[in-house]
């Protein structure tokens, strides 16, 4: 019974027995395991993986060339098992992946740390360089060699150096790398020490390196600084290379030292004697001296007194009679200019010019040949609402003020009758040399008709009516060089009631009025034909009756009529 059954084993003794066979084994796909060389052909080394299983592993994958380590028979390597059989029974396994498992296994504890790996560049790709880091291939981006731009790799391929892994993505297969971080992570270190042998004030001897519209990049022997154009002399530098040329050796002085940037900021001109000392005694205020234009702003020029020593010419203080104007216009750069120091400020470096008083003033020159009173002849330059500005000799506008254009009409009224470039001629009303003003007068050519006793209450006087409005009319009277105007109402026109409509008279008709009231503060006269009449009336009862002789008035108006025709 016990020997039949030793014969014809069950399905269970059958899998008890696979089992312990298989025990200890870990054949998964997809995972590196041991295998043992059990030959080498010609291009491939056999392996067998167990449970009389082998592969095959081509012998490329154990390297090439002088350094290639070609496995014996007997020797024990880690293989990477992608499947357990294939179609011709045998096991599919790679040297590659394993070493690529291994290595991958091993940069992602070092990209955990932060450490940089050792690998080198062995090709070019697209848009940077492959590195091999033991066995994993990294991308090394081309913005990543080096800290500056390099134009030839060719020194750094295939040579063992260190790399920073800036990502890694296993699923995809991806690793970056940097070569710069180690570089920059290397100078950092070193320019914190050098930064820390360095002191404020210190001189030293450095190579520019390199020339920028800003300043010059000084070496200090592994560190650079920053030396500023501004820096560089104390009169006015328009371009470092003016000053250095790249490769120079300079001496420096070491103006500022910023800990938290290590940036260092580098002085030439803080070697040489300050030009702004004691600039007060030597440009005091008042004194001329000649000078350079060295620029030319929207508001000013600069000008050199000596070199280190420049003072500003405000543009107001630049012409006499040239306002509103470019200093561009006026000077040019490089131009010798003769100037008179305003002011001095030593504390803030300044020092402001006048170009215009070191010129003759044409406001002086103008009141001694034209005194206030004098008469002028200009050009109408430009009419504005406040008046007219005349052109007058050396560039002077004068101007004519709306209430001196005419003695009776309106300004608003009198300035329409001037035009631009229309030459004319004015009295000098008052010249003010300190504000630059010429006060001109058009209507003071002729004399006032106010001036004086020229009119008074109760003078009759002969009118010529101007113009007919239904609630009086206008007349003019007076000198014909210096007419007075009036409007005589309707309710005196006439004695007669019936007699005052404005209608009875026309433009151009010649009559007679009497003056009624003189204003000279508002230059207004009031004429009254009715008053007149009145007067006349009076004057013949006076003469001719009374009011209780009994003669009538018509009579007495009559005979006076009659008396004063036979005189005529």
């Amino acid at each position: 019974m016990t020997d039949t059954q030793s014969f014809n084993p069950s399905r269970d003794d059958f899998a008890a027995l696979l089992n312990e066979q298989l025990s200890g084994r870990d054949l998964a796909e997809g995972q590196v395991i041991h295998g043992k060389v059990v030959g080498v052909e010609k291009d491939f080394v056999i392996v067998d993986v167990g449970l009389k299983t082998e592969g095959r592993v081509p012998l490329r994958e154990f390297g090439q060339g002088e350094g290639a380590q070609i496995p014996s028979a007997g020797d024990t390597v880690e293989v990477y098992l992608e499947r357990v059989e294939n179609a011709m029974g045998e096991a599919v396994i790679s040297r590659e992946k394993a070493r690529r498992e291994e290595a991958w296994t091993r940069l992602e504890g070092v990209f955990a740390e932060g450490q940089p790996v050792m690998g080198a560049i062995v090709g070019r790709v697209k848009g940077g360089f492959t590195v091999d880091l033991g066995g994993a291939s990294a991308f090394l981006p081309g913005s990543q060699v080096d800290i500056r731009p390099v134009r030839d790799v060719g020194p750094l391929m295939g040579k063992e150096q260190p790399f920073a892994i800036l990502k890694m993505d296993r699923p995809r297969g991806n690793i970056v790398v940097s070569r710069r971080a180690i570089l920059e992570e290397a100078r950092a270190e070193q320019r914190t020490e050098l930064v820390s042998q360095l002191t404020e004030g210190e001189i030293r001897d450095g190579v520019v390196k390199n020339i920028t519209d800003y300043g010059a990049f000084v070496d200090l022997g592994g560190i650079d600084g920053l030396l500023h154009v501004t820096d560089m002399s104390w009169k006015r530098v328009s371009h470092p290379s003016q000053v250095l040329n790249v490769g120079d050796t300079v001496k420096v002085q070491v103006v500022r030292i910023n800990p938290d940037t290590q940036r260092i900021s580098l002085g030439m001109k803080q070697l040489q004697t300050d030009p702004w000392d004691g600039v007060e005694a030597k440009y005091p205020a008042g004194a001329k001296f000649t000078g350079r234009i060295t620029n030319i702003t929207d508001y000013g020029a600069f000008v050199e007194l000596e070199p280190g020593v420049e003072g500003l010419v405000h543009v107001s203080e630049m012409s006499w009679t040239k306002k509103n104007v470019h200093p561009g216009k006026i000077v040019s750069t490089s131009q010798e200019v003769d100037v008179i120091v305003l002011d001095v400020d030593s504390s803030k470096r300044r020092i402001s010019l006048g170009l215009k008083q070191a010129q003759d003033n044409p406001w002086d020159a103008f009141l001694a040949a034209h005194p206030v009173g004098s008469t002028v002849e200009g050009e109408v330059k430009n009419a504005t609402e406040f008046g007219l500005f005349i052109g007058l000799e050396n560039d002077i506008d004068g101007m004519v003020h709306l209430s001196d254009l005419d003695w009776n009409a309106p300004g608003e009224e009198a300035i329409q009758k001037y035009r631009k470039g229309e030459m004319v001629q004015a009295k000098v009303l008052d010249v003010d040399v300190e504000k630059e003003r010429v006060s001109l007068g058009i209507k003071q050519l002729s004399g006032d008709p106010m001036e004086g006793d020229s009119f008074r209450r109760g003078q009759t006087v002969t009118v010529t009516v101007t113009e007919v409005t239904s609630g009086g009319i206008e007349v003019k009277f007076g000198e014909d060089n210096a007419p007075v105007s009036a409007f005589i109402r309707k309710s005196d026109l006439s004695r007669d009631r019936a007699e005052q409509r404005p209608e009875r008279f026309a433009v151009g008709d010649r009559v007679d009025a009497m003056v009624t009231a003189v204003d000279k503060a508002s230059r207004r006269i009031s004429v009254s034909i009715k008053a007149l009449e009145m007067k006349d009336e009076q004057e013949a009862i006076e003469q001719f009756g009374s009011s209780d002789s009994g003669a009538s008035l018509g009579d007495i108006l009559g005979a006076a009529l009659r008396e004063k025709a036979g005189k005529e």
